[in-house]
């Protein structure tokens, strides 16, 4: 599938209109009033202090380290499972401890070394801090302590509502567990909330929660992956959701309206 027919399949389903039968109470006519960001691939480029932090975890437990495009690979899951990839060690193995708290250490004093905004990330939360009746949030398998201290570094904690990292609660991405958990914390329902991620984890959490989800491109996971993730909402660059979030909200307002 190429690239412009992934973009209007996705669409099609992403946004039906009245005429084609689409219940005034299901997901996509809901209102949204929570948007909530992955972070790594998402908002922020961070393949560099990823692949530094790792790579000092090697060495320091004598291992050897690898070439950045294939620690990238292992991304996603939370850090116990990039350190146990990168180790070549079962997750669930005693040595991982040692590779995962190098690397938890190392990061917490170099999180901001090599790592950029996404095109059009800061521009984004910036125009949407601006609108009264949005809330802001993160949900990531970033750990806590690497979460807090990049989002520290960036400037931009206090424009996110709500936070949960990595450890937050038992489960992580794609389980729902996160997105409910916030969810639960604003009383809002899953129903109203936007998944905005660059993975098939952040796809698959919203789905399982019962939240609209919007993919990026550009980020850890390929086209091809996201396109089999069936987002509702598949975007070329971050500067795309205003349009996306826009048409959601009017759409919502005329269906009121008629009602």
């Amino acid at each position: 599938m190429d690239i412009e027919s992934g973009f209007y399949d996705i669409w099609v389903l992403a946004i039906p209109s009245v005429n084609e039968g689409a219940s005034v109470g299901s997901l996509a006519m809901l209102t949204p009033t929570v948007v909530v960001f992955d972070l790594d691939g998402t908002l922020i480029d961070s393949r560099g202090d990823i692949v530094a932090a790792v790579n000092h975890a090697l060495v320091a437990t004598g291992r050897t380290p690898l070439p950045g495009q294939v620690i990238v690979r292992y991304v996603g899951d939370g850090a116990r499972a990039l350190c146990a990839r990168a180790a070549r060690l079962p997750e669930t193995s005693e040595s991982v401890e040692d590779v995962l708290r190098s690397f938890l250490d190392y990061y917490a004093r170099h999180p901001l070394d090599f790592t950029r905004w996404m095109p059009g990330a800061q521009e984004m939360l910036e125009r949407l801090s601006d609108l009264g009746d949005l809330a802001l949030c993160v949900c990531t398998n970033k750990p806590r302590s690497t979460t807090d201290a990049v989002l520290a570094a960036l400037g931009v904690g206090p424009r996110f509502r709500a936070v949960v990292a990595g450890g937050d609660v038992a489960a992580k991405k794609p389980d729902p567990a996160p997105l409910l958990h916030l969810a639960a914390r604003l009383g809002v329902q899953p129903r109203k909330m936007v998944m905005v991620g660059d993975g098939p984890q952040d796809i698959e959490c919203a789905r399982r929660a019962g939240a609209r989800s919007i993919a990026v491109l550009g980020g850890f996971a390929s086209q091809d992956e996201l396109l089999d993730a069936r987002p509702d909402v598949l975007l070329r660059t971050m500067g795309e959701l205003w349009d996306v979030l826009r048409r959601w909200r009017d759409a919502t307002v005329r269906l009121s309206t008629v009602r």
